[in-house]
């Protein structure tokens, strides 16, 4: 009996072996002939995974893609995440790839990614339904980032955030990036102010979502994905509770008007109410749409705001130049007037620090996609199947693409660049290009208006921004922190 047991044990053990190394080797036997790109697949199943996902500071590429490009090129073959891929570090091929999106290649993200972003989340779907969700967020940003409400809702939400700063030597700026973020997104996303205590309930279940995004993918109750999967789900039960109530309103408010003939304050003029009114999308995609929302206005647009503050204090030059700025805009308005869209547009120098900041930092250092069928690109071929992985801040930092200074923090190189280039995709390109891309922009210009007339600071210590491959900064970039009594207050 007990032999039996230790023989089944065995055989099951050596299929499983022989399984992960004919899974390892198989595309190397279906695509013999095939003039892939030069690399190694490394060990079987894991790949050369680990050492891809390194830690390094986010203004590098760091040692794997180092020794890789200059072994095999910028474009080369291994196997990562559990599959055959093709990485580019080459401009070209990278702009060919986000072009070509649902022609030649797709979005392809690890399937544990799914189950925490939900299968309607525009970062995961494809083809139509992506085309459907990513031409509402256009409509939706494109009604809304000039609107004076919501550009005096930033603008008041940086003012209350530098305020808290006052008769303070330090602070965690991340931290306080993240909280002006935050405030503004869910403002306009769902019209819920800091003070609702509905924001604090959200917050809550958002962090818990946000650090099972970046966790080992893993569902065993008590893990920090699986804590996850059960945060989405209150999220949802949550926005789902807001969208029936918004609707129960509208019936009886639609009602008192017909009875009253008066006109109707039905709409709060956030995404919600934006939403409820559209018939092409479900109930989930609708969810999936705010968890997006939020998390692209939260992290990236928070991390953009570390980035420039970051690099701006050990630049005196730009943060001067960039002071000026801001003070001759500040100069043709009454004390207490805000900004509006045509002040955004003149604070050309700023475009030129967040630009710099976007190429220096890597947000996004790379995207996941997959070749659709066999593609001939120069002297080799993309064998269909195989997980394509397009390394930005490669390009982002090539020196033979942005000069020798490639590594440094130099805003003045924009002057005479277009920010729109192909060698410069912080927000992607193509079908998939960053639709709010324009609001973190905006978002980011106004608190540093304000930042820069109001304080001066200096970063403490040696915190550095990490790429895991996500972004973080390990201290929290603390900074120290000096009020500018003598000119304009908040």
């Amino acid at each position: 009996m007990v032999g039996g047991v230790c023989f089944f044990l065995l055989v099951s053990l050596v299929g499983f072996v022989l399984g992960v190394i004919f899974n390892h080797f198989l595309p190397l036997l279906l695509n013999l002939g095939l003039p892939t790109p030069k690399g190694t697949f490394g060990w079987p199943l894991l790949g050369e995974t680990l050492s891809f996902l390194k830690p390094h500071c986010s203004n590098s590429i760091g040692s794997f893609l180092h020794k890789h490009i200059t072994r095999y090129g910028k474009v080369f073959k291994s196997h990562l995440f559990c599959s055959p891929t093709i990485v580019s570090c080459d401009q070209e091929l990278n702009y060919f790839i986000l072009q070509n999106e649902d022609k030649l290649f797709q979005c392809s993200y690890p399937k544990p990614i799914h189950g925490v972003l939900g299968s309607s989340s525009m970062l995961v779907v494809v083809g139509e339904t992506h085309k459907r969700l990513r031409n509402m967020a256009l409509t939706l940003v494109g009604t809304t980032k000039s609107k004076p409400e919501y550009l005096n809702d930033i603008e008041r939400t940086a003012i209350q955030i530098l305020n808290t700063w006052k008769g303070k030597q330090q602070v965690l700026f991340c931290e306080e990036a993240r909280k002006f973020t935050f405030n503004v997104i869910v403002k306009q996303i769902l019209g819920l102010t800091p003070d609702d205590p509905q924001t604090s309930k959200i917050l809550e279940d958002f962090l818990t979502f946000m650090k099972g995004l970046i966790s080992f993918p893993m569902y065993i109750p008590g893990t920090p994905y699986a804590r996850a999967v059960q945060a989405r789900t209150r999220i949802s039960t949550t926005v789902k509770a807001m969208v029936e109530e918004r609707r129960k309103c509208r019936i009886i408010e639609g009602d008192n008007n017909n009875n009253n003939n008066n006109s109707s304050k039905m709409n709060n003029g956030d995404f919600l109410d934006m939403l409820i009114s559209v018939n092409t999308l479900s109930e989930d995609e609708k969810v999936s749409f705010v968890l997006d929302s939020l998390l692209g206005g939260y992290e990236t647009t928070s991390l953009l705001m570390a980035m420039a503050v970051q690099f701006l204090g050990h630049s005196p030059s730009a943060l001067q130049q960039l002071k000026v700025e801001h003070e001759n805009i500040r100069r043709g308005k009454e004390e207490n007037e805000y900004l509006n869209w045509e002040d955004y547009k003149k604070m050309e120098f700023t475009q030129n620090v967040i630009s710099e900041s976007l190429r220096c930092g890597n947000i996004v250092k790379f995207v996941h996609r997959k070749a659709l069928k066999d593609i001939r690109f120069k002297d080799y071929i993309i064998p269909s199947g195989w997980k394509v992985l397009p390394v930005f801040s490669a390009v982002h930092l090539d020196p033979s693409l942005h000069g020798d200074d490639a590594l440094q923090f130099r805003p003045w190189r924009w002057e005479n660049q277009s920010q729109t280039c192909k060698k410069f995709t912080p927000f992607g390109g193509g079908p998939r290009f960053c639709p709010g891309s324009e609001l973190a922009k905006v978002e980011t210009a106004f608190f540093l208006h304000h930042l820069v007339l109001n304080f001066r600071w200096k970063p403490e210590g040696a915190d550095q921004s990490m790429a895991y491959p996500y972004v973080e900064f390990q201290n929290g970039l603390p900074l120290k922190v000096d009020q500018i009594l003598s000119e304009a207050s908040c």
